[in-house]
């Protein structure tokens, strides 16, 4: 197993500007001995971006109630907000991560069945980024729109039904019951219908000019426990063969989640309202130059064997599964990786490096423990990803 600190030192090398205060710190962590949790990880990269974030301080104090926030976006999110000088309430059953933000008020509920804890109170800004279920905004939403200035969603991508569209805007049309196939009222929801309920129950509740959507792609980065993106810099830092779905030319876009958090908090501040897309970067990235990129970030001895793309489904490796991040443009995906980012550019949208986002990330992860870093959520495994190369070496001499 490739421990924490050998990443650090061929990062280092491959590149010194890569080394940050927060790099080196973690670093003097782990010679003394110590392993961070994933929770102290993520505290970690808070004391990191504090260290190196401006000192300004938004014009305004505002009132934020977090609905969530101790999962992955939320802590970004938070210290961000903190950063800035905004006052913090967290909503949430106190079962994660309860032991980040000492100093920040916790109220405790359900989002179920127990608001309790919001009743009587008011805040300037709700920001809700853990709903997945309609009837939690309605409810929530429902509550607080006579107590609280805006209601900020954070949605999802998979709210459109269809993602043909060359380019992809907010106008694209979303999930509802009709094309979805499913009947109203039912218990079970698609994701994407599941979240496009919920936007349309927070503009209803609070009308659409003091309701703020966001709609993100895939998130990575620090924090990040899907591994959806984690996989490729873990395997790549792996070294040796990989297997690369496609051609190379599949354009890619994902957000970093701390270009999220704070351009989040600063739509916030600006009392912006409406609906914008969060995924980036402006300008499509291939799959190529994101396995590319990625690679130069270590010094692993590295190369890589582009399958077919019809090979690799027809072999069980499924896109955004154990190919995660790549989804072929094809058969009504053509426009899922090609949306104009034009409004959210213009309202401050901003993508940091892919040098560092794949930095981060691999830091995170050998924060972790050892069985965690063995066990990627996402992606494919060592000895299938070596079967289907075989496979595929046998198909193309036989051609």
């Amino acid at each position: 197993m490739t421990s924490r600190r050998r990443f650090l030192q061929a990062t280092a090398a491959a590149g010194g500007a890569l080394a940050t205060g927060g790099t080196l710190a973690a670093e003097s962590r782990l010679a003394a001995g110590n392993r961070l949790s994933a929770g102290d990880a993520l505290a970690a990269d808070a004391d990191r971006r504090r260290s190196t974030a401006r000192p300004d301080r938004a014009a305004r104090s505002l009132k934020l109630l977090f609905l969530g926030g101790t999962n992955f976006i939320g802590p970004h999110q938070v210290e961000h907000a903190l950063s800035r000088g905004h006052e913090v309430s967290l909503f949430n059953r106190g079962r994660t991560n309860a032991h980040l933000f000492p100093g920040v008020e916790k109220l405790v509920g359900d989002r179920n069945d127990d608001l309790r804890a919001l009743e009587g109170r008011s805040w300037d800004v709700v920001i809700d980024n853990s709903a997945t279920n309609p009837r939690w905004v309605e409810r929530s939403a429902g509550l607080l729109k006579d107590s609280c200035e805006r209601y900020v969603f954070v949605s999802t991508r998979s709210v459109y039904a269809d993602t043909s569209r060359v380019p992809m805007s907010v106008a694209a049309p979303v999930w509802t019951y009709d094309s979805a196939g499913v009947a109203p009222g039912a218990e079970r929801l698609p994701y994407g219908l599941s979240k496009a309920l919920a936007e349309q129950n927070a503009r209803d509740a609070f009308g659409n000019d003091r309701t703020l959507v966001f709609r993100p792609g895939l998130i990575i980065g620090p924090g990040d426990t899907t591994d959806r993106f984690t996989y490729w810099p873990v395997r790549i830092h792996r070294g040796g063969e990989v297997l690369a779905p496609g051609t190379g030319a599949d354009p890619v876009q994902i957000i970093d989640v701390r270009d999220f958090a704070e351009w989040l908090v600063a739509m916030v501040e600006a009392g912006e309202s409406g609906t914008y897309n969060v995924v980036g970067p402006r300008t499509p990235r291939p799959m190529a130059e994101l396995l590319y990129g990625i690679r130069a970030v270590t010094t692993a001895e590295t190369t890589f064997t582009w399958v077919d793309t019809d090979f690799a489904i027809n072999a069980g490796l499924r896109p955004y599964a154990e190919l995660p991040v790549w989804r072929p443009a094809r058969d009504g995906a053509e426009g899922f990786a090609r949306f104009d980012l034009t409004p959210e550019v213009e309202k401050g949208l901003t993508f940091r490096s892919l040098a560092d986002t794949t930095a981060a990330t691999l830091e995170y992860h050998f924060s972790r423990p050892a069985d965690r870093q063995a066990a990627l959520r996402a992606g494919v495994d060592a000895q299938r990803e070596q079967e289907v190369l075989d496979l595929w070496r046998a198909f193309r001499r036989a051609r």
